[in-house]
């Protein structure tokens, strides 16, 4: 699979995308979860949707990857600049609207751009998320630190990841064989029980990651932004969504499990889709689900693709 590769300036800050397929094609912008980089996306996937006819765009968020490192203590910013680097990436590659498909935090950061800028997004496809608004992050601060969690609150992560957790916040991996050795442990509990979980192609990517990364340390940036603002969520955009949305969950999610068709309840004529087996991640076995229901959905949205 081949990419084009882009050192962008947006916002005052370079973003690392890169991009696969025909760029006539329609475009989709695919926005990785929290501290994440772009290149997490599946290969596999990404690969599947260009193939189907499409402009597929992932991208580093700043903090991560070959994207810039900044020193927060300096340039303190916000989750409303992470949301608007996604905004950004688009401007600089000249593209008026995209399909937005969002994993985990990227669904939020997808949701928040749907709900505010509807004439950027062609269609909206979110997968592993929680509803924007309803302090999701707040939600497994809770459960980490044992609290209970208040009435309507969302549904807490389960307690495997609970545990991993708990046990990294009390000492934390030094050096890179631990951070590696911590990052495939965290992969394996996401993953869930039901599907096989290849320990040495996990350990891959993350060296691979871990060796693309301009500065591993700044990636905690991330909760930085959201700490210094607890309540950064708006409330209540999610009925004047009008993409047609999509909202994926593993059927074996771990860390956000039933918030799926919470989101989908919310928005006006969205489709709810379990994966089986799957857990947070999008795992090899499922790619395959994940790929076709992202481009039957992209399809209806957009009408038939050439190529």
């Amino acid at each position: 699979m081949t990419a084009q590769e882009h050192m962008l300036a947006v916002n005052g800050i370079e973003i690392h995308a890169e991009e696969f397929g025909d760029p006539s094609h329609p475009p989709v912008l695919l926005v990785m979860g929290s501290m994440s980089q772009g290149a997490a996306w599946p290969d596999a996937l990404v690969g599947r949707i260009a193939a189907a006819g499409y402009r597929v765009v992932r991208y580093d968020h700043r903090d991560t990857g070959r994207s810039s490192a900044i020193d927060f203590a300096a340039a303190p910013y916000t989750w409303e600049a992470i949301r608007d680097d996604a905004l950004g990436v688009l401007d600089a590659l000249g593209i008026g609207s995209a399909h937005l498909v969002g994993h985990s935090a990227g669904g939020l950061l997808a949701q928040w751009i749907a709900a505010l800028r509807p004439e950027r997004v062609r269609s909206l496809t979110v997968i592993g998320s929680s509803p924007l608004g309803r302090g999701e992050g707040k939600v497994i601060m809770r459960a980490l630190a044992g609290e209970a969690q208040p009435e309507g609150s969302l549904p807490g992560p389960k307690a495997e990841f609970v545990e991993l957790f708990r046990k990294a916040f009390a000492a934390p991996p030094e050096g890179r064989e631990e951070l590696i050795a911590f990052q495939v442990e965290t992969a394996r509990v996401l993953n869930g029980p039901n599907l096989p979980f290849d320990a040495d192609a996990q350990r891959r990517l993350e060296e691979r990651l871990l060796d693309r990364d301009r500065d591993p340390a700044t990636v905690a940036n991330h909760r930085l932004a959201a700490a210094a603002d607890p309540d950064f969520e708006p409330v209540g955009l999610l009925p004047g969504i009008t993409a047609p949305t999509l909202v994926m969950e593993g059927a074996c999610e771990p860390v956000k499990p039933g918030h799926g068709p919470l989101i989908a309840a919310e928005i006006p004529g969205a489709r709810m889709h379990f994966v089986p087996d799957m857990g947070h991640p999008i795992a090899p076995e499922a790619v395959a689900e994940v790929a076709d229901t992202v481009l039957g959905h992209l399809g209806a949205a957009d009408g038939p693709t050439t190529g």
